[in-house]
């Protein structure tokens, strides 16, 4: 699966990667592992669905909130205060919850044409339903009502977001644990995906964030993802989920 797909199957939790794809195989009517591996490459559709399997497409704005306003009220303004401009990426950022929402709280802050965002994942399919950016009402759950009446048009069954705010994120497609980072960022946001991670391969996207990052920038987590030995990548904690690059 590596060599066909970049991606590297032994990083996972091997429990975890076993129930899904046994759970997949088992459905589409196949006896083994090997049998669904020799029809992955025969069957384009199917290749897809296994590798929307694997990367794990849960996701909706504003989720765990009160984390997000811990970045509205405080990790946010001591980076404008350092910094005339931020340079932010979404590093898993699925169907696209999660990068819009960070350019809703930065609008706070500044117009939206002085927001731009890198937005990757490694899921094509999610990423274009992220360009689309039309949303079921239950992603929208947690979002705050003024967000979901500045940024939204309810179309029926569905929400399609404002124009000017899908403006603000790019979206690309990208490995994190083979593909080189970029350089220099402010904030880096990797929620909810490391914990389908080995111990080695966290330990390999730590050492890669914290060079990822500026001196000052942080390193967001998810609500189950904490860091328990941050000094040893570079960071101290600014807050509970946030890492500080020192």
């Amino acid at each position: 699966m590596k060599s066909k797909t970049g991606i590297d199957l032994s990083m996972y939790k091997e429990a975890q990667m076993k129930r899904r794809l046994t759970s997949l195989f088992q459905k589409k009517g196949f006896q083994s592992f090997q049998e669904f591996f020799q029809s992955l490459d025969k069957d384009q559709a199917l290749l897809e669905e296994f590798l929307d399997r694997m990367t794990i497409n849960v996701t909706e704005f504003y989720r765990n909130r009160s984390r997000w306003e811990a970045l509205e009220n405080k990790i946010l303004p001591r980076l404008l205060k350092e910094n005339q401009s931020l340079k932010v990426w979404s590093s898993a950022s699925s169907t696209g919850e999660e990068p819009y929402t960070i350019s809703m709280i930065l609008s706070r802050f500044m117009p939206l044409s002085q927001i731009s965002i890198l937005a990757t994942d490694l899921d094509e399919g999610a990423l274009e339903r992220a360009r689309l950016g039309i949303y079921a009402e239950r992603s929208l759950a947690e979002m705050p009502t003024v967000d979901k009446n500045k940024y939204f048009v309810n179309d029926g069954s569905v929400y399609k977001i404002n124009d000017d705010i899908k403006k603000t994120v790019q979206f690309k497609k990208q490995n994190l644990l083979s593909d080189p980072f970029g350089t220099g960022y402010h904030l880096i946001i990797c929620r909810n995906v490391l914990i389908y991670f080995t111990e080695e391969a966290k330990d390999i996207l730590y050492q890669k964030f914290s060079k990822a990052l500026a001196p000052g920038g942080v390193l967001f987590v998810g609500s189950t993802e904490q860091i328990f030995n941050p000094q040893q990548y570079g960071f101290e904690v600014e807050d509970t989920f946030f890492y500080k690059k020192i």
